[in-house]
């Protein structure tokens, strides 16, 4: 939900609608999203969480250079989570490249617009619901 070196940070969920910023926490390295309102917390994501950037998508190395990806939508992931101590969470864009979220620009701006489904498989499957019991129509004998 938030990257592993963000434990030390006060996090919350995404909600539907808010805008979040992209900016490196007090205290870590490492780059992340946060509320308008505060953004001292980190606003954690779910995979599959779909996001709209106001702007098309910068992200850098930190060091030498800056890119933009010319998209302005994109989806929340996790990459290579069976490896250890390193940054998992990502952007996947149309066109299938991803970069990570600590390499966003800090002060980009996005729009969530849609968290997945968290529930159970078996809770998603429909069930028939009796809404109201129907009147049973008799036949009455004629003549």
């Amino acid at each position: 939900m938030c990257d592993y070196s963000l434990h030390a940070v006060a996090t919350r969920p995404a909600e539907v609608g808010e805008t979040i910023v992209t900016t490196t926490f007090r205290g870590t390295s490492t780059r992340g999203f946060a509320s308008e309102a505060d953004m001292s917390v980190a606003v954690c994501l779910l995979p599959g969480t779909e996001l709209a950037f106001a702007d098309n998508v910068r992200y850098d190395n930190r060091w030498i250079w800056t890119r933009t990806i010319n998209s302005r939508v994109g989806k929340f992931g996790k990459i290579d989570p069976h490896i250890p101590d390193r940054h998992h969470d990502a952007i996947e864009f149309p066109d299938g490249k991803y970069v990570l979220v600590t390499q966003l620009v800090e002060g980009q701006r996005a729009t969530v617009l849609q968290l997945p489904v968290t529930q159970p498989i078996s809770e998603r499957e429909h069930k028939p619901q009796i809404i109201a019991e129907r009147p049973t129509i008799a036949r009455l004998p004629i003549g």
